[in-house]
Formats: C-alpha cells, sequence, structure tokens
C-alpha cells in the first residue's frame, strides 16, 4: 500500500511536468517550394528566370544554326572545294564547335547563378517573417517539409499557408 501511495504521490508531481514539456514541444513545417512557386516574388523570379533561359536559348541556337551551315556546306561542297577552302571551313567548324560548347557551359553557369541569387534574396526577405510567426505561435523547432527528413507531418503543423499571406502582403506594399 505504501508503494502505491509513494507511486501515486510521484505521478502527480511529475504529470504538471510532463504537461509542461508537451506544451513546450511546439514545432511546425513549412513547404518551402510552395514558397518559391506560389508566392508573389517567387512568381516574378521565376519569370525572370525563365526569359533569362529564353534568351539564353536563343543565343545559342544562333550558333548552332551557324555551326550546322558549315557542317553541311563542308558535306555539300567538299568535291567541288579546294584543299585551302576544305581546311577553312573545317577550321571554322571547330572554332564554332568549341565557342558553342562554352557558350552552353557559360549558359548554364549564368543561369544556375542567377537562379542561386534570386532564390537567396526571396529567402532574405521571407526568414524575418518565418521567425516572426514562429515567435508569435511560440514554436522552438520549424522543419523543411520535404527536405528535413521528416517523413509524416500532419497538416495541422503546416504553416506553409500562413507565411505565404504575410510575404504577400508584405511584398505587395
Amino acid at each position: 500500500m505504501k508503494r502505491v501511495l509513494v507511486a501515486l504521490v510521484v505521478a502527480l508531481l511529475a504529470a504538471p511536468v510532463v504537461v509542461r514539456a508537451q506544451e513546450a514541444l511546439r514545432y511546425a513545417v513549412i513547404d518551402v517550394d510552395r514558397i518559391r512557386d506560389e508566392s508573389t516574388m517567387g512568381k516574378e523570379i521565376k519569370g525572370r528566370l525563365m526569359k533569362l533561359q529564353e534568351e539564353k536559348i536563343a543565343a545559342g541556337k544562333k550558333l548552332s544554326d551557324e555551326f550546322d551551315g558549315v557542317r553541311k556546306q563542308l558535306a555539300t561542297q567538299a568535291a567541288t572545294l579546294s584543299d585551302a577552302n576544305i581546311s577553312e571551313l573545317q577550321k571554322r567548324g571547330e572554332d564554332l564547335k568549341v565557342q558553342l560548347d562554352r557558350f552552353q557551359e557559360d549558359a548554364r553557369q549564368q543561369l544556375m547563378e542567377a537562379q542561386r541569387k534570386e532564390f537567396a534574396e526571396l529567402e532574405k526577405q521571407v526568414m524575418p517573417l518565418i521567425n516572426e510567426l514562429c515567435r508569435e505561435m511560440k514554436f522552438l523547432m520549424v522543419f523543411n517539409k520535404y527536405q528535413s527528413g521528416l517523413i509524416y507531418a500532419d497538416e495541422s503543423v503546416d504553416v506553409t499557408d500562413k507565411v505565404l499571406v504575410r510575404f504577400n502582403s508584405k511584398v505587395t506594399k
């Protein structure tokens, strides 16, 4: 009986600690991809990146067309051209190929750098809002919904919609 009474007293004393600990374990998730896709700023960024990509594709197509033209000229006129002209066209084709390869690599790097800079700016602007929201809601931990190793999160802990509302209202002011 004495053991039962001691156990009951210990349980009663520990109950408030357990409740406080459970209250303190407030957590949330944010879907960063949705912030990028659905926020006003994210949509503007994607538009600028698409425009830059289209410009690079158009410039690359010009180089590619020029390279293809030299190859076709060589293929169709090789029998009628002098050795010097053939060598000149081959050299021109090689130069264009190197130029095209360099252009493609530079364009890829420029697009990646533009994307990195643009989304870093978005993150710079949205992080203070996330921090403010989390302080208001007394969250101790916030996870990136799909990039944190998280396997499951109930929708009730997803605060992405609240972040989007605040971020879009801030950007449109």
